[in-house]
C-alpha cells in the first residue's frame, strides 16, 4: 500500500516531525538500527536546510525498492526534499563536509547526507529552488569515507550524484540474465492529498528480457481504499511482466474488480528495437521527450476494474539516448510545463520526478489530489 509521510517544513519545530517520520518509515520495512539512524540524520539535515536556507519547503518519504534491473528488491526508504527557495549557487562546495554559511553552524548538512545515504542526488537552480533525493537501504556499508569515496562525483549545472547508483521504484527482474550495457533507469515520487497517511497513487516497474515495463496507477478517490486499488495493480504487474501494455490492462481489469478501480497507464520499452509503447485507461498522463521536443501520449477514457473500453489504443515512438518518459496521475494540473533544464537527464529519475512535482504547485497553489510522477530514462552515460 502507498504509505506516505508528507511533512510541510515551514519552521524549526517541524524538523523533529521529519526525523520521526523517517524513523517510522524505517520501522515499516524493518530496517536495522544503523540504517534507521542514517535515515533520521538525513531527514534532520534536509529539513533543517529547508528552514535555514529556503524559508521552508516539504519533505516527502516513500517506501521504495531498487529499480535498477541488475539490483535486487530489498526495501529502502526514499527521502525527498523540495523547495522554491533561492537555490544553491555552488552545489559542489555546499555538498562537502564542513561547508557552512553561518559561523554558528557545525557545517554538516548536505555533506553528511551525501556521505551516509546509500544514494544521494541533488538538483538546484538559482532563483528556482532545490530538490534533493536520498535513499537508505537495510544493508549498511561503510560511509565513513569522505566526499572522495567510490562512486561520488560532481556534475555541472547544479547537480550532485553520489553513492551506489541505487535506482528507485518497485521493481523485479523476470526471466533471462543481465544483458551487456543494460541500464535503463526508473524512479518516481508519490505524494498524498492534504498530507494524508496513504496515497491512492502508486507506480512500479518490471523487466522481462529486453522489455522494461513502467506502470502508474491512480486508485479512485483518496485514502486506504484508493491505495488498495493502486497497490493491487503494481503487485499484478510483477506477476505479468511478459504481457504487452494492452493485454496487461485487460488482465488488471479482472484483478481490480474487487477494488474501487483505478486509472492505469502502462509504458513498455523494448531495448532491442528501441521502441516505446504506451497504453492507458483513465486520467493517466504521459509525455515523451525526444530530440524534437515533448510528445503527449493520451490515455483512453474508462476505469480499470469497473468500466473498461472495448478497444485500448496503443501509442508507439522511437526511444533514443536523449529520451525521457514522464508518467503522472491527474494530481498534476492539466497544463503542467515539462522541465526545460537539459541537464536533468543526467540526474536520478526520482529527482526529475520531484522537480516536476515541485514545479506543478507551490505553497500558495498546493496540489489538490494524490499525486504520483514516475520517470524512465536511458543510462546516465547515454547508453540505451
Amino acid at each position: 500500500m502507498s504509505r506516505v509521510w508528507d511533512i510541510p517544513v515551514q519552521e524549526s519545530t517541524r524538523v523533529r516531525d521529519a526525523r520521526v517520520a523517517a524513523e517510522a518509515a524505517c520501522a515499516e520495512v524493518s530496517l536495522d538500527a544503523p540504517s534507521t539512524a542514517a535515515a533520521a540524520l538525513v531527514a534532520t539535515e534536509l529539513a533543517t536546510n529547508l528552514v535555514k536556507h529556503a524559508s521552508g519547503g516539504r519533505i516527502v518519504i516513500n517506501l521504495v525498492s531498487p529499480a535498477d534491473s541488475r539490483a535486487g528488491t530489498e526495501p529502502c526508504v526514499q527521502i525527498v526534499s523540495l523547495d522554491h527557495g533561492p537555490g544553491i549557487g555552488d552545489v559542489g562546495a555546499a555538498s562537502t563536509d564542513g561547508y557552512t554559511t553561518s559561523a554558528a553552524s557545525l557545517g554538516a548538512g548536505l555533506g553528511t547526507c551525501r556521505r551516509v545515504a546509500d544514494d544521494f542526488d541533488l538538483h538546484s537552480r538559482p532563483g528556482e529552488g532545490t530538490v534533493a533525493v536520498a535513499r537508505i537501504t537495510g544493508t549498511r556499508t561503510s560511509h565513513a569515507a569522505g566526499p572522495g569515496r567510490a562512486g561520488s562525483g560532481l556534475r555541472t549545472g547544479g547537480s550532485l550524484r553520489a553513492g551506489r547508483n541505487l535506482r528507485v521504484g518497485a521493481s523485479v527482474r523476470v526471466g533471462g540474465g543481465v544483458r551487456a550495457g543494460e541500464n535503463v533507469r526508473a524512479g518516481g515520487v508519490t505524494a498524498s492529498y492534504a498530507h494524508a497517511e496513504h496515497s491512492g497513487d502508486a507506480f512500479g516497474w518490471v523487466r522481462s528480457g529486453p522489455r522494461v515495463t513502467l506502470l502508474l496507477a491512480d486508485g479512485l478517490g483518496h485514502g486506504e481504499k484508493a491505495a488498495e486499488a493502486s497497490t493491487a495493480a503494481v503487485e499484478e504487474l510483477r506477476r505479468a511482466a511478459d504481457l504487452p501494455p494492452a493485454d496487461l490492462l485487460r488482465r488488471l481489469h479482472t484483478v481490480l474488480r474487487t477494488t474501487r478501480g483505478a486509472a492505469v497507464g502502462v509504458a513498455q520499452l523494448d531495448e532491442d528495437t528501441r521502441r516505446l509503447a504506451f497504453a492507458g485507461v483513465g486520467n493517466i498522463g504521459a509525455r515523451l521527450r525526444t530530440g524534437t521536443g515533448w510528445q503527449p501520449f493520451v490515455s483512453h477514457p474508462g476505469i480499470v476494474g469497473a468500466h473498461f473500453p472495448a478497444t485500448v489504443p496503443l501509442r508507439e515512438a522511437d526511444w533514443g539516448h536523449d529520451s525521457m518518459l514522464v508518467l503522472h496521475s491527474d494530481g498534476l494540473p492539466g497544463r503542467w510545463v515539462p522541465p526545460l533544464d537539459p541537464l536533468l537527464l543526467a540526474h536520478d529519475p526520482a529527482v526529475v520526478a520531484a522537480v516536476v512535482l515541485r514545479d506543478a504547485g507551490s505553497a500558495a497553489r498546493p496540489l489538490r489530489d494524490d499525486t504520483s510522477v514516475a520517470v524512465l530514462t536511458p543510462a546516465a552515460d547515454g547508453s540505451p
